[in-house]
């Protein structure tokens, strides 16, 4: 993660280098991205960019995180135990969201090419078996709807009638 050094700077700075680290992955895969466009875009020494994270992996992480929190907000939100349909709207929004947002390219990239080249991370540990399959059938289904976006209908429909038998 960042260090404390890219924490600590003004919301400008870390606001450039950040929608320059977006820029450069939504362009190009993780093992493919390079130091020298994100800091000529982002106006920072090699040295800065070093300073604020140890390796590229490392800034990707940091970017990926931020905007997993941004576009999981709603979900979060909920605070509930939800239905069958509850979480067939929130992924049929959030593919939506995603769809109109400027993180669309980075999260397909990401699902394109950089989740099999990262470590293996859980964002959060599932309360049970049926919670880890809704979990995995909810972003099988978003992963597909941004690799095949003709195919979104008919995957979205899979997914609700699946939930329902799961969820009965």
């Amino acid at each position: 993660m960042p260090s404390r050094t890219f924490q600590n700077l003004k919301d400008e700075k870390k606001q450039r280098v950040t929608a320059a680290l977006l820029t450069e992955f939504s362009q190009h895969s993780l093992p493919d991205a390079e130091v020298a466009r994100i800091i000529k875009q982002a106006g920072i020494s090699r040295g800065a960019f070093y300073k604020y994270f140890p390796d590229l992996t490392d800034a990707y992480l940091y970017l990926f995180s931020t905007v997993m929190d941004e576009v999981h907000a709603p979900i979060t939100a909920a605070g509930r135990q939800l239905t069958a349909r509850d979480y067939y709207r929130m992924v049929a929004d959030f593919v939506d969201r995603v769809h109109h947002s400027p993180y669309y390219d980075f999260i397909r990239r990401h699902f394109l090419t950089n989740e099999g080249v990262l470590p293996v991370r859980r964002a959060a540990e599932p309360r049970g078996d049926t919670e880890w399959a809704v979990m995995a059938l909810c972003h099988t289904t978003i992963n597909e709807c941004l690799q095949d976006p003709t195919g979104q209908v008919v995957a979205l429909i899979r997914l609700r009638k699946i939930l329902e038998k799961l969820l009965q």
